[in-house]
């Protein structure tokens, strides 16, 4: 279901948890462009994304030779959005289920 949709069910009190704990756990596009910069070569950008498999992958083959790691920085701007975007549904739902067992 999409967040937009998912969200207009909810309060202004509980678009408000959502949008706060959705900025602590979100990921910052500056940091990941930095480490794809500085770590691109052992895939420092996917493991703080959170995809370990294919930051090992990396690390062991240095980034694809560099080829993998070049064409990464055209890739994990998208794949940051769909984390972000999982993260917030998955917030969205913790509040409505929060909100039904105290009501």
């Amino acid at each position: 279901m999409d967040n937009l949709l998912m969200k207009r069910d909810l309060t202004a009190e509980q678009l408000s948890i959502v949008q706060s704990e959705l900025e602590k756990k979100s990921k910052n596009k500056v940091i990941m462009y930095l480490l794809w910069w500085f770590t691109g070569a052992i895939g420092g950008h996917r493991y703080y994304l959170g995809d370990a498999g294919m930051g090992i992958a990396m690390t062991l083959t240095l980034g694809g030779f560099g080829f993998w790691a070049l064409i990464d920085v055209f890739f994990i701007g998208k794949r940051l959005e769909t984390k972000t975007e999982r993260l917030e549904r998955d917030i969205i739902e913790k509040v409505k289920g929060y909100t039904k067992t105290i009501a």
